[in-house]
């Protein structure tokens, strides 16, 4: 099974309390800082396209791609519901963002809600960060965010369970993880259990995803490797260093001047 195949079909009622707006609001708050000026957007792995949205609807031209047919369809029919001048300013489509060559370049590229961490082999955290170096703008800037290593060593990752109730349905979902520490990543499997009130079915179904907790000089070293510099790092949401308590870091690395 495919990473996001099931999940997929559930994965905005289990993220429906995330804070997409604001955390736009935070990126944005970056662009004034970094990028004063963007106009155009690649989001690599936009999985539903919630953020694609939320930044097309500040007036940026959003262009978000993502390995899952399943996700790039909920993108596609959110896109449907928006209004025509929002609509007209994001677009979806299905691409691997490790071999993507979209023809253009973009003054802004994000990678959001850890994408670089599902990036779990060297080869494919490089053929990322060339892929973004090959898309970006000489004065723009890329902007993600993922497992911050010292945090997750730190802090242990711990079995979660997480209900969703409507009136129609019932999601319960249990994560497990396993430490990898031989390849620095965790190893989450997925106990989805649905309840569909109105038949009385019951689905379940597990899917294992494969997560890299990453430190601060690996990530500088990819950025040199494939022509690029690190201009800042925060913990995500702040605009301070990240610690040993900030599982998410986010940071900002541009195309280095030649």
């Amino acid at each position: 099974m495919k990473v996001f195949d099931n999940y997929a079909h559930y994965y905005d009622l289990l993220y429906h309390d995330k804070d997409y707006r604001g955390e736009t609001d935070y990126i944005c708050g970056l662009l004034e800082k970094f990028a004063p000026g963007a106009k155009s957007i690649l989001d690599l792995g936009c999985g539903t396209g919630r953020h694609a949205v939320s930044l097309a609807e500040k007036g940026f031209d959003v262009f978000g791609v993502d390995l899952s047919e399943k996700m790039i369809a909920k993108a596609g029919e959110r896109k449907t519901q928006l209004s025509s001048q929002v609509s007209q300013k994001v677009n979806f489509e299905v691409a691997d963002i490790r071999k993507l060559n979209v023809g253009k370049n973009f003054d802004v590229i994000v990678s959001l809600f850890h994408v670089l961490s599902y990036q779990t082999t060297d080869e494919d955290l490089q053929a990322m960060f060339e892929v973004v170096a090959e898309h970006l703008e000489p004065e723009g800037i890329f902007i993600f965010d993922f497992w911050y290593g010292p945090a997750v060593l730190a802090e242990k990752p711990e079995v979660r369970e997480k209900k969703i109730i409507e009136q129609a349905m019932e999601i319960k979902r249990v994560a497990r993880p396993k430490m990898l520490e031989n390849s620095n990543c965790v190893e989450v499997n997925y106990d989805m259990t649905i309840h569909d009130k109105t038949t009385g079915n019951i689905e379940e179904f597990n899917e294992c995803h494969r997560v890299r907790y990453l430190f601060m000089p690996e990530i500088e070293e990819f950025l040199r490797q494939a022509g690029m510099k690190l201009v800042f790092s925060y913990g995500w949401m702040t605009e301070k260093k990240p610690g040993t308590d900030t599982w998410s870091g986010c940071c900002g690395a541009v195309v280095t001047n030649t």
